[in-house]
């Protein structure tokens, strides 16, 4: 049986439009936000405060969106997920509007829409692994790298001068875009799960066999770890952007700016991923964007904003090729029925210290230097690429090769 390509799946193109548009408003906000806090307080704490918010959503509830995953709809699940993230944004913009918006209000705002986010990210894996045959399940995550590097491109800039329009602008983008979600959802017409029994089990007994599926597998479970890691740096690091280039006089749309070549430079490791997938093994593929992270020291020799911008690029092109392999060979290996527990332990897993990036580098950054504080996340970077290089699992990993002898769901042939 013939495989259709991914540019004719109508359900996988419906899927990523949606969620071209949702992640476009998210990138809006992202440079919105501790935009807003700064306007509002002239404090980096504060600003790093509500992308600690904003994230942490993602380690308290990664389980359980993952068990909501396998136990309900997933398509309504996350339809239900854009209705309360595009509720939580009105609310702030309304606030805005009124010239009465609060800390705690961008605070809770925040933590909503990264509540939000959880359980939509949580379902998709299934809906993807749902129309999407194994052997072009890395083709399909490689596709989703471009469309998050086409928004991480063009959405800081825009974010920034909507900002400098009006206060609310990059907000009712947002929650505009979830609205154009959720119609993508519902025009959508594969079920986002096989056929499957209640699982009357109890909670802790469903989320440990999703834990122990991802701990049997060598590779995935050090990958999970050493993408947590990443996970703190990266934000981290976008955040002193943000801030230092604020200190430096940089107009909103000029730090958006910078943000957006990183977003440029993952769009080209997008691009790229094919022949990277054709040319270099997984193993090497993963030790590439662990020692890139190294390029942060050229900002400890030169403490300049911009500096520091091209040191992250090489890092940028990395990710999306990483992602391809990694994410598109655990979703394919998954069996459908426990998929989003793996999902959920994962992310948990990789999410777990995330929020705690960006709140370290605002109460860094309103202590100690930029370069001390840059110096940390380098610290954690060189770590990183040491623990990958000396890794067993990682030096044993699998190879794309295997996913030609799965087999292939009918629901994927349309």
């Amino acid at each position: 049986m013939s495989t259709v390509p991914l540019r004719r799946n109508r359900d996988f193109v419906l899927l990523e439009a949606g969620r071209l548009l949702s992640s476009a408003g998210s990138q809006l906000t992202t440079i919105a936000y501790p935009l807003l806090v700064l306007a509002l307080t002239h404090s980096p704490a504060k600003a790093g405060i509500v992308s600690f918010a904003r994230l942490m959503p993602h380690a308290l509830f990664a389980l359980l969106a993952g068990v909501a995953a396998d136990r309900w709809n997933r398509k309504r699940l996350m339809i239900a997920a854009d209705v309360v993230r595009a509720l939580a944004i009105a609310s702030l913009v309304a606030t805005i509007l009124l010239h009465r918006t609060s800390f705690w209000q961008i605070v809770f705002v925040a933590f909503v829409e990264g509540t939000g986010a959880v359980f939509f990210v949580g379902a998709q894996p299934g809906a993807l692994r749902a129309i999407v045959p194994p052997r072009q399940l890395p083709a399909a995550v490689a596709t989703q790298g471009a469309r998050a590097s086409i928004v991480r491109l063009v959405g800081p800039p825009v974010g920034g001068a909507l900002f400098g329009l009006g206060r609310a602008v990059p907000f009712v983008a947002d929650a505009a875009s979830y609205a154009f979600s959720i119609v993508s959802l519902l025009a959508m017409r594969t079920p986002f799960q096989e056929a499957r029994e209640v699982d009357r089990s109890p909670l802790r007994t469903r989320i440990a066999e999703g834990f122990r599926f991802l701990w049997r597998q060598p590779f995935l479970r050090t990958a999970a770890f050493l993408y947590g890691l990443g996970n703190f740096a990266i934000p981290g690091v976008l955040l002193v952007i943000v801030v230092i280039g604020k200190r430096h006089g940089l107009s909103g749309g000029e730090i958006g700016a910078l943000l957006a070549a990183f977003g440029a430079c993952t769009l080209l490791g997008s691009f790229l991923s094919p022949l990277y997938r054709r040319a270099l093994s997984m193993r090497a593929i993963l030790l590439l964007e662990l020692w890139a992270w190294l390029g942060t020291v050229a900002f400890l020799v030169w403490p300049n904003v911009y500096v520091l911008t091209a040191s992250i690029l090489p890092l940028a092109t990395t990710l999306p090729v990483t992602d391809s392999v990694v994410d598109g060979y655990r979703v394919a290996i998954t069996p459908d029925r426990i998929l989003g527990r793996v999902e959920s332990v994962r992310s948990n897993i990789a999410l777990l210290v995330a929020p705690l990036g960006p709140l370290a580098a605002g109460f860094l950054l309103a202590s100690v230097s930029a370069r001390a504080t840059v110096a940390v996340f380098t610290v954690c970077g060189l770590l990183l690429a040491v623990w990958g290089t000396l890794s067993p699992s990682i030096r044993q990993a699998p190879s794309l090769a295997e996913l030609d002898d799965l087999h292939v769901p009918v629901s994927s042939a349309r």
